[in-house]
């Protein structure tokens, strides 16, 4: 019998499975598909202070081995999704983690503190790498200075574990991953998707408002690991990694190369079921390998 779980230090899992924001809704809506308790975690989409509506479309564009965004984080505002989070609670005992928005530091302190007193929270992440809602904005996580004092500003201000989203659209990730650490963050998510863009050829203009946009997928799996193998190298707190994950082979490769848990993404929207599904390829691979849990195999790379 192979042993799944996880321990973040703060909190342990039932395995590193973890549904990422944005693309697994509030969880309900995949309810139809399976039960919400064979999971390890999952993320709730990003929520802002009041209710957005998000990028004009078009809002998502397919690619080769990939899919490129600008959705823009629509969402009904804290309050009305405290009332989903109540809901949603009674279904399901698995963790549920809160993804953290803010288009000021004011505003993410705000949501953080909002949540941080519902009891049905146990993690909130701090997304402070969308790359997608300003146009040629730069995000608190492309910064280490910013990063520093945004995260110990909430870290003082709540007692909910806290996570910190990190964006690959750095020159040093490591160096911004320090900083998220040294200001009390208790584990690091990476990465957020990769900038890119598309053009319409016939009106010679970028097909999404915003210009640029996310990508994400199968694409960006090769970047996602490098950039998890060198924050893990660096840091103390656990690591939960994401990008392109659509195995349970994916996974034991981003727990190999440091990583304590991982976040599905894209995969989500075009196979419900595919965190199970993922879950089961991942004790399928351990018994071939005769490993009996995810602590002999993470950050064990040779290199």
């Amino acid at each position: 019998m192979v042993d799944l779980s996880v321990d973040l230090g703060f909190i342990g899992l039932k395995n590193p499975v973890i549904p990422a924001s944005g693309t697994f809704g509030y969880g309900e809506e995949f309810l139809p598909f399976f039960n919400l308790d064979l999971l390890g975690a999952f993320v709730f989409k990003g929520i802002y202070k009041n209710k957005r509506m998000g990028n004009p479309p078009p809002r998502i564009q397919e690619t080769p081995a990939g899919l490129l965004n600008s959705i823009g984080l629509p969402g009904p505002g804290m309050k009305e999704l405290k009332k989903i989070i109540k809901r949603v609670y009674q279904s399901t005992s698995t963790p549920i983690i809160i993804n953290v928005c803010g288009e000021t530091d004011q505003e993410y302190l705000d949501v953080a503190e909002y949540f941080d007193r519902m009891e049905e929270v146990a993690i909130l992440e701090l997304n402070i790498s969308c790359p997608n809602v300003k146009s040629g904005g730069r995000c608190p996580a492309q910064d280490d200075k910013h990063t520093y004092r945004l995260v110990k500003q909430i870290k003082q201000s709540v007692s909910t574990p806290l996570i910190v989203k990190l964006s690959p659209n750095v020159t040093d990730i490591s160096a911004i991953a320090i900083s998220a650490e040294e200001a009390g963050a208790d584990c690091i998510s990476l990465t957020n998707t990769f900038l890119g863009m598309a053009i319409d050829l016939e009106s010679r203009k970028p097909l999404f408002s915003k210009i640029v946009a996310g990508l994400s997928g199968p694409a960006i799996k090769p970047l996602a690991l490098r950039l998890v193998w060198e924050v893990a190298r660096c840091v103390h707190v656990p690591v939960i990694g994401m990008g392109g994950i659509t195995t349970g082979q994916d996974v034991l490769e981003f727990i190999l190369a440091g990583a304590t848990a991982v976040q599905t993404g894209t995969i989500n929207l075009i196979e419900p079921s595919a965190s199970i599904r993922i879950i089961k390829e991942i004790e399928q691979i351990m018994k071939e390998q005769n490993l009996m849990n995810l602590r002999e195999l993470r950050g064990t790379l040779k290199t």
